[in-house]
């Protein structure tokens, strides 16, 4: 088996920094983990705690309020939950396989954001409850939204034992502490974004099932989706407390660089767990996978093409960066900071992430990547 060096991807020449309460967070967020049922003593704790979630929130975050790193971190621990037991535990094989559970997850997202009857309306908006501010956790929990409350009797039937499981129970109380933040219009573009992810990953079971490799142009579009970026992107926009006005949201120019900050964050991704997920059986989800197949490449000559991908694509992204700063002005600021903090973010966790460690005896001399010190 060939070495793939990570050395051959750009570093981003963004600042490097992590939250002082990121290891706080960590432990907070394994429990609440636990809480919920995601995860129990043994084997699933273990991998839930080697994926990092609290290091890659306290990079991409490293000066949000801790409620709302906390917020995100939950977010990256029911993704990585979600992915492990599509990818690794059989849930995601076939589309057959996975659609109950998909199903239930979307019916706790039409709950929260915004389907007919569910007392949400798109649009509406947000006023605090006359009975006192809303915090998280506190029993009847609510906003008055279009002269309707959205209170915990909206969560009823995700318990454990409904289809949903504990991820649903899970995703519920991470969908009701968003609307705790008085953000109704974020919380229906979260609630959107997660609805494309689950929707993605039947895609990716399909494609399992029938040992397809998607074609180049297919994965980059699909690879957006499943990569579960989007909704971790705007909870971390809600972390930085600066989103651009709606018309400056649909701004071409934005559009086309948020597109390549996710593609950025997806392919850093694919080429840090390509030597983990080579050896997955019928998993053809990888940047690698998809060129070698396509360009009818070796394993390494596709790594060292998709490491170009992520190179000229930063390159490419710093122009449009500039170009937008240049136009937009200081409107933009926060939005620009957290895609940097997130690219940055990306590379440094990967470096040290034990998630994408393979088998301690690697053959023929394939190198683990490269790790940070401290």
């Amino acid at each position: 088996m060939r070495s793939f060096d990570v050395s051959a991807l750009c570093e981003p020449p963004f600042v490097s920094r992590r939250h002082v309460a990121t290891d706080r967070v960590a432990a907070e967020s394994l429990e609440w983990a636990r809480r919920h049922g995601l995860v129990e003593v043994g084997p699933s704790t273990s991998r839930l705690h080697r994926a990092g979630a609290a290091e890659l929130a306290g990079r991409a975050c490293p000066q949000a309020s801790v409620t709302r790193l906390r917020l995100l971190t939950d977010l990256f621990s029911w993704l990585f939950v979600m992915d492990d037991v599509c990818d690794d535990d059989g849930l995601g094989s076939a589309p057959a396989t996975l659609a109950p559970t998909v199903a239930a997850l979307l019916d706790v997202l039409d709950r929260h954001g915004g389907s007919p009857g569910t007392g949400v309306a798109a649009g509406a908006t947000a006023v605090a409850d006359p009975g006192g501010p809303v915090a998280d956790g506190l029993p009847g929990a609510a906003f008055a939204i279009a002269g309707q409350l959205v209170d915990e009797d909206l969560i009823a039937g995700t318990g454990r034992d409904a289809p949903a499981g504990a991820l649903g129970t899970a995703l519920a109380d991470l969908c009701r502490r968003v609307l705790d933040q008085r953000r109704p219009t974020l919380l229906l573009r979260l609630v959107s974004q997660l609805r494309e992810y689950l929707l993605a990953l039947l895609w990716e079971a399909a494609n399992r099932e029938h040992r397809r490799v998607p074609g180049v142009a297919e994965y980059r579009q699909m690879r957006r989706h499943t990569g579960g970026v989007r909704p971790s992107l705007t909870l971390t926009d809600l972390a930085y407390g600066g989103l651009p006005h709606s018309a400056r949201r649909v701004d071409p120019a934005l559009v086309a660089l948020d597109d390549l900050a996710v593609d950025l964050v997806c392919w850093c991704n694919d080429l840090f767990s390509y030597r983990k997920e080579r050896d997955a059986a019928a998993d053809p989800h990888n940047l690698v996978t998809v060129l070698a197949a396509q360009h009818g490449r070796g394993e390494a000559a596709a790594f060292q093409l998709a490491a170009g991908w992520f190179n000229d694509g930063l390159a490419g992204y710093l122009v449009r960066e500039a170009t937008l700063v240049a136009h937009a002005g200081p409107a933009v600021t926060p939005y620009l900071a957290a895609r940097r903090a997130w690219l940055r973010a990306t590379y440094d966790w990967s470096m040290r992430a034990d998630r994408y460690a393979g088998p301690a005896d690697v053959p023929d001399g394939t190198q683990p990547p490269h790790r940070l010190e401290g």
